[in-house]
């Protein structure tokens, strides 16, 4: 007797995978930036110095005054010698009144009045020592400056953004089957 036979031929089924992958982009752009700094608001003020020398007395200590101060100096010595004279005479006018004390009043008077004094002369410094006065005021400087603060402006850019979204496929790539044969003959495909 003969036994029948089955064959079993089977495939596996298969499951395609496709996948495309995401994709993103970021683009950052800097900030936009605008800065101003104005100049420093600067102010100088200078009173100049002063330098003041009077050399009056030294120029007079030389002769060499004005004619102003010359006349005023005439002046004075001609009424001190006009009061000096005054007393003189008065004095030898008292001399002569009192001419009956003895003594030679005439003779006294006429020797004083016909010789000039005796000049007395002394070491001296032309121009006299510390006759040239001098005054120094100095100079005075003020500074005032103001400070300005920047001007500074940001804009800030937002980032550039993409994204596609990757993406996934799910295919049979081969279907499985069972196909079975008895003895050479074929029964029946199962899928």
């Amino acid at each position: 007797m003969s036994v029948p036979q089955l064959r079993m031929e089977s495939t596996k089924g298969q499951i395609g995978i496709t996948t495309i992958q995401p994709v993103q982009e970021i683009e950052q752009q800097p900030a936009d930036l605008e800065i101003q700094q104005q100049k420093t608001d600067l102010s100088i003020e200078t009173t100049p110095g002063k330098l003041t020398i009077d050399q009056s007395q030294a120029r007079a200590d030389m002769d060499l005054k004005p004619i102003s101060k010359r006349i005023e100096e005439f002046a004075q010595k001609g009424y001190s010698d006009w009061l000096d004279g005054l007393a003189r005479m008065a004095q030898q006018g008292d001399e002569l009144m009192k001419i009956e004390n003895g003594g030679q009043p005439i003779a006294d008077q006429a020797k004083e009045n016909g010789e000039d004094p005796m000049l007395e002369f002394n070491i001296g410094f032309v121009p006299s020592p510390f006759s040239v006065k001098t005054n120094y005021e100095p100079a005075k400087v003020n500074i005032d400056w103001q400070v300005n603060k920047p001007i500074i402006e940001a804009r800030i850019n937002k980032p550039l953004h993409s994204y596609k979204p990757g993406e996934v496929h799910i295919d049979m790539k081969q279907w499985p089957s069972l196909r079975v044969d008895v003895a050479g003959q074929e029964i029946d495909q199962i899928k």
